[in-house]
């Protein structure tokens, strides 16, 4: 037995924090600094994705909205690390809670580079004229990321659902002509080499006069599909040199995730943005208190940030 294999506690796929089911010593990201702050804002959307990461609905509210005030603590508590760059914004729709626009101000107005990934749909749209003017007052450093899960209307609303695409189109195009800083996320899912679902994202945004390089993967952010009934390996310690990866580049190393759960009192804060059920993943209250490593105890983190290369940061 080698100092990398230890006695597996059950033979089942990712029940040990510190054993996999071949009772090899799982992964651990270590902690580097929080550089990204995540604030969910609530599951609550406007749509009903054929597979959302995090199962946002119009009636999933099992992460409920976050008010202005709670947000502030976090922020405030961000501020004094003094590690931080950025704060990402994330739902659901960020723009159906209804405190969004105060929170965006004030994550804005502590200097922060602040990233809303939004449907760019209805919720968004009705905000134009409030969200124009923060574009007016703090320029670039707020950066609008458009999920555009295809670049044809047929498999975008394959994934987003009948009638998707118009709305979609028109919000992104609204936010191009008012000179927004963009990004767009799409998904790997059709099974399309890389190269090709870049070119036909580089002709859409060409069509539309929407100025994002496709072909910069942090303009466009390609995330691959995550399916957690599909057989994924196991991310051991030894992957890491045998893979040739940075555990420190892992999304985990340097972001946390602000959720609040439906009938909790307080909000929590989670190791990752993909993962907020997982109890095991949340790791305290107050930020401070998460900066530790984290084990690689889900099949997301190696279809994800491991194998998939994927990160939700800029």
């Amino acid at each position: 037995m080698t100092a990398d294999t230890l006695t597996p506690s059950t033979g089942a796929k990712f029940a040990d924090p510190e054993v996999t089911a071949t009772g090899e010593r799982r992964a651990r990201v270590p902690y580097v600094a929080l550089r990204t702050l995540w604030i969910n804002t609530g599951t609550l959307c406007n749509l009903a994705c054929a597979n959302c990461y995090i199962e946002s609905s119009p009636r999933n509210d099992a992460l409920v909205y976050m008010s202005a005030a709670e947000v502030a603590r976090y922020l405030d508590e961000f501020d004094q690390l003094g590690t931080g760059h950025e704060i990402g914004f994330t739902g659901g729709e960020p723009f159906m809670n209804p405190e969004f626009l105060r929170m965006l101000e004030d994550a804005l107005t502590r200097g922060y580079r602040v990233l809303v990934l939004t449907n760019a749909m209805k919720p968004m749209l009705r905000r134009r004229q409030d969200l124009a003017a923060l574009r007016r007052r703090h320029g670039d450093r707020l950066v609008i990321r458009v999920s555009v899960d295809h670049h044809t209307r047929s498999l975008h609303e394959e994934e987003r659902g009948p009638g998707s695409w118009e709305p979609m189109i028109e919000g992104l195009s609204w936010l191009a002509s008012e000179t927004f800083a963009l990004d767009a996320a799409g998904r790997t899912r059709w099974g399309e080499d890389e190269a090709g679902l870049r070119a036909g994202y580089a002709r859409l945004f060409a069509k539309l006069g929407v100025p994002i390089d496709a072909h910069d993967p942090a303009a466009l952010v390609l995330f691959p599909e995550m399916d957690e009934k599909v057989e994924v390996p196991e991310i051991t310690a030894a992957c890491w040199g045998k893979l040739g990866l940075d555990p420190r580049e892992v999304m985990c190393a340097s972001s946390r995730m602000v959720v609040k759960r439906k009938g909790h009192a307080r909000p929590g804060v989670v190791a990752c943005t993909l993962i907020p059920y997982d109890e095991e993943f949340e790791l305290g209250e107050t930020l401070t208190e998460t900066l530790r490593p984290v084990a690689l105890n889900h099949p997301h983190c190696a279809t994800f940030c491991v194998l998939g290369g994927g990160s939700c940061s800029a």
